[in-house]
Parts: structure tokens; sequence; C-alpha cells
């Protein structure tokens, strides 16, 4: 299966979560690039003890993973009075890039933006195309 390497803006949770399980090479594998809005960034705490938070900065030294400022601060404020502050920047990231995809696993999130034209992914997503692609064994956790 051919994976599509566009670039993608995400939210934290597709991150976070693929961090602390040791899958978040499927992202750069899938994606080539993962942009995130400083908001995001600070969620993760990537200078943190957390778990996961190596991973994330090792992306970030690497340079696959890539934090770009909202030029448009006003419309990521107007989306928190119906999302978290990270969703919220990230689906104005996505919008303000013309990208048409986001990794986003957050039921309101994703029919957020999904109502302002983006094509949300989640982490269900992100594991099934890996298996599809043989770039994990199964899906069993």
């Amino acid at each position: 299966m051919m994976m599509s390497r566009m670039p993608i803006v995400s939210n934290t949770s597709p991150i976070l979560n693929l961090s602390i399980t040791g899958h978040l090479y499927l992202l750069p594998r899938q994606f080539g690039e993962v942009i995130i809005p400083a908001e995001v960034l600070n969620e993760l705490k990537p200078d943190s003890s957390y778990p996961g938070a190596d991973t994330v900065q090792q992306a970030l030294t690497d340079g696959w993973l890539r934090v770009i400022t909202l030029s448009n601060s006003h419309l990521a404020h107007a989306l928190t009075f119906e999302l978290d502050q990270g969703e919220a920047a990230a689906v104005a990231l996505a919008l303000q890039l013309g990208q048409d995809r986001i990794l986003m696993d957050e039921r309101d999130g994703r029919a957020k933006a999904k109502s302002l034209g983006l094509v949300p992914t989640g982490l269900l997503g992100i594991l099934l195309r890996a298996k599809l692609a043989g770039q994990i064994p199964s899906l069993k956790m």
C-alpha cells in the first residue's frame, strides 16, 4: 500500500498516544512531516519527564515534527468556545496552511474540523494504515 507523504497538522492526542506506545515513528512514515501549533507543543511537554516526552523531543530534533506559529490567533480563540486550546489551534493552523487533513481523535474536534472542510484522521486510522502497509504486525495492544 502506497503511503501519502504529504505534511499534516496534528492535535496533541495522536502524537502523545503514539509516543507513549512506542509507535510515533509511524507518523513520518505516513506523512513525512507533522506540523503543530505552539499550543500543541505546550501540551506535549517535550522537556518534561512524562511518558513519551523523550520521543517527542527526538522528533522535534529530527525535524519531522515542526512547530509553526499561528498568524490568525483570532480564529483559534473563537474556536476555544467549542474546543480545547490545542484542538482549536490545530484546526486554525490547518486552515491557515491550506491543509485539508488533520490528525485529531476527540469527537468534538473531529466534528468541528469536518464542518470547516477538514478531513480528520485519528489514532485508529494511523494504526490501520500501518497494519495494511506491513509497518506493524498486528493491532493488538
